[in-house]
């Protein structure tokens, strides 16, 4: 799925390439993003939700680095913090070195002015938090609970959660379609 993510940047920067983005911006798949775009138009009350509720994936990644904090200072050693929870942190840098990559090297602008200023829309940073966040929620919760109730509301939660952040970024025509499938090519590819 790497592949497939790295190959759908190639023809976002080769099929269809037009400037129909503010000012002129290049884009690719112009056709399919344009009626995309037309079709759904632009809802900036969504917007504000899906960009509010961007702060959940935060939260989760900050609950579980005091978590290692907490059992590295409990322990009084990192090498005896639980092994998923350092690992789950050096993902997380990942996480957050690929939006920080994106945001320096814009493939997409978004098809919008947000405050009156350009910004970067390949991939959709928003829904590539949420796709690569709430999922190990979902794995920790499993990992950690004991109660089947917990688990099949934490399941419950983050597919809805998730499926509900994906779909409002995509109608509230803040990203180009293809930007939205780019981040979620980009969730699917760690997995």
């Amino acid at each position: 799925m790497l592949l497939s993510f790295g190959l759908w940047t190639f023809l976002i920067q080769t099929v269809d390439v037009q400037p129909v983005g503010v000012n002129g911006t290049s884009v690719g798949f112009a056709a399919v993003n344009t009626w995309f775009h037309r079709l759904t138009g632009v809802h900036m009350g969504l917007y504000t939700i899906t960009d509010w509720l961007g702060l959940v994936p935060i939260a989760v990644c900050i609950g579980f680095g005091m978590l290692g904090l907490m059992q590295w200072i409990h322990r009084k050693s990192i090498a005896k913090v639980d092994r998923d929870i350092l690992l789950l942190g050096g993902y997380y840098i990942l996480v957050i070195l690929g939006y920080l990559i994106f945001e320096m090297i814009p493939i997409n602008y978004r098809p919008i002015l947000i405050d009156g200023a350009m910004e970067a829309s390949y991939p959709s940073s928003t829904t590539l938090l949420v796709l690569s966040v709430m999922p190990t929620l979902l794995f920790q919760v499993n990992r950690r609970a004991k109660s089947q109730t917990i688990r099949r509301i934490t399941a419950a939660f983050v597919i809805l959660f998730s499926a509900f952040m994906v779909i409002g970024r995509l109608v509230a025509g803040v990203h180009w379609l293809t930007d939205i499938v780019g981040s979620v090519l980009v969730y699917i590819g760690p997995l």
